[in-house]
């Protein structure tokens, strides 16, 4: 049960949409793994591992993004564009 939800997990944050949310998914999963592992309570590491990871990781996917975002329109196609000013 325990490698299904792993697995389950890692898909979901395969399956994210831009590099952005990639980034934070993994950094999530690995920084909660890396948390309970290291410190004295598994379940205070695994929370705070996992928000510093998600947040490193969310910042490592923005920088590697290249000034396009991907949309969707209301019919369900994805397309990639300009992102707006400021983003």
């Amino acid at each position: 049960m325990t490698k299904m939800m792993v697995l389950a997990a890692v898909l979901v944050a395969l399956s994210a949409c831009s590099q952005t949310e990639k980034g934070a998914a993994i950094g999530g999963l690995g920084g909660a793994a890396v948390g309970a592992a290291v410190a004295n309570n598994p379940t205070e590491g695994a929370v705070v591992g996992g928000a510093v990871g998600a947040i490193a990781g969310a910042l490592i996917g923005h920088a590697s993004e290249s000034g396009q975002c991907r949309y969707r329109d209301r019919y369900g196609r994805v397309y990639i564009a300009r992102c707006p000013a400021g983003y």
